[in-house]
């Protein structure tokens, strides 16, 4: 059985409890060692295999599976985040299906989510965005034409932007484009929960200075949007006045 389990975005008590469990009974781990913190290799067994892929290809990882799913042995892919975001675990699941080898995905705490709790914030603030777009820049994987980041930005709605900070320039001016204003509030999180954690502050129009001085040109979270300041609303989820299932407002 192969667990594909997201071990949250540095923090080791991030990772959820069903995680942690199965960490703590596996055989194998197969973990991102470029990302993912070695501290969760503590909770391991002693007799425990330890696997570093990132130095492996996909049949390179393949093979091991292949290898110690035939001694019936509990195998943990441990992905940073959130493995079904930018976690390219489908080619393995394609690969695992094909060989008959059971798996199952346990969801963890994404980087995105992790670095917007940083910043004390919420991406969906009444009457300003109910939406939160997750993207990045094309790079060597491309991106359809149809989710350019200017075209995404129209829309005005938060958003979290992946492994794009090594070009923060370009991500910057198709922002501009976008939201038709370079005083949108911006923040870069560099290694959000991490000891060595950055958080950077400002607008698109002096976030790029910002991010360059710091010489932070990866593992790095970009969030932009309107969110990112307080504008005086609130929900209707605690209002007095507002009637839900569960309680009756003053008004009615």
């Amino acid at each position: 059985m192969v667990y594909f389990i997201g071990a949250g975005p540095g923090d080791v008590d991030l990772i959820t409890v069903k995680g942690r469990k199965i960490l703590e009974m596996a055989d194998v781990v197969i973990y991102a060692g470029s990302l993912v913190s070695k501290e969760h290799l503590k909770f391991c067994k002693g007799n425990a295999k330890f696997y570093d892929s990132s130095t492996m290809n996909l049949d390179e990882i393949i093979e091991i599976i292949k290898k110690e799913d035939l001694e019936s042995k509990v195998i943990v892919r441990l992905h940073t985040g959130d493995p079904t975001i930018y976690g390219a675990i489908y080619e393995q699941i394609r690969e695992l299906e094909k060989n008959n080898i059971k798996y199952e995905v346990i969801p963890g705490v994404s980087s995105f989510t992790a670095s917007c709790a940083r910043l004390n914030a919420e991406f969906t603030v009444p009457e300003i965005t109910q939406t939160v777009i997750l993207t990045r820049l094309s790079g060597r994987t491309l991106v359809p034409d149809s989710e350019d980041l200017e075209k995404l930005a129209a829309h005005k709605s938060s958003m979290a932007i992946f492994l794009s900070v090594h070009d923060i320039e370009n991500v910057v001016k198709k922002l501009i484009n976008g939201y038709k204003d370079e005083n949108v509030p911006c923040a870069v999180v560099y290694k959000a929960t991490w000891e060595d954690e950055k958080i950077i502050l400002g607008t698109l129009k002096d976030i790029a200075d910002k991010v360059r001085k710091n010489n932070i040109k990866k593992t790095a979270q970009i969030l932009v949007g309107y969110f990112l300041r307080d504008n005086g609303t609130v929900s209707k989820l605690y209002d007095k006045n507002f009637s839900h299932e569960f309680r009756e407002g003053l008004n009615d």
